[in-house]
């Protein structure tokens, strides 16, 4: 059986998975992360990001700068978040604990 959600009950819904993603802010319809990390551990998580993201046909924004890498999920223009774009929010933070564990 499949559940049919209205537009405000999606909203809701990816709303309260949100509140679920610690460190993980909102602005508009892109949500954002800022993680510190070596550059091993930069490589290694980017390569998990790629993996999950192609099978989600996403494309997150990647960037580093110093110790610091910043990741975007979502599309900025105007487009609202997916549950795919959660999701993959919640599968890089799954990669990002198992890169740093090391």
């Amino acid at each position: 059986m499949r559940v049919l959600f209205t537009s405000r009950a999606k909203h809701d819904y990816l709303t309260d998975a949100l509140t679920l993603l610690h460190g993980w802010t909102r602005e508009g319809e892109q949500i954002r992360r800022t993680l510190v990390m070596d550059d091993s551990q930069h490589a290694a998580l980017t390569e998990r990001i790629k993996v999950v993201a192609d099978a989600l046909r996403l494309r997150p924004d990647i960037s580093r700068r110093d110790t610091e890498t910043r990741i975007r999920v979502g599309h900025g223009d105007g487009e609202p978040l997916t549950e795919g774009e959660v999701l993959l929010a919640a599968r890089i933070e799954d990669a990002y604990r198992t890169v740093t564990e090391d």
